[in-house]
């Protein structure tokens, strides 16, 4: 679990495909959207936004962001 994760910070999770590895683009705290779904962030309950390496984006929270 990482908690103080900041933009740029190599991270992985576990995703539908298995295991899957990226970067923080950043530290959402508003309601947004990626690919369609709600991400519903705030500033109680923060989501970080993740890229991999092929540029896909999604959106998770700290409990299930370990940092590489």
């Amino acid at each position: 679990m990482a908690q103080n994760l900041s933009r740029g910070d190599k991270v992985k999770w576990n995703s539908h495909g298995g295991e899957a590895h990226g970067k923080v683009v950043k530290k959402q705290t508003s309601e947004t959207h990626i690919k369609g779904h709600k991400v519903a962030a705030s500033k109680d309950n923060p989501q970080f936004i993740v890229e991999t390496e092929d540029g896909k984006r999604a959106a998770h929270k700290a409990e299930a962001l370990t940092r590489e």
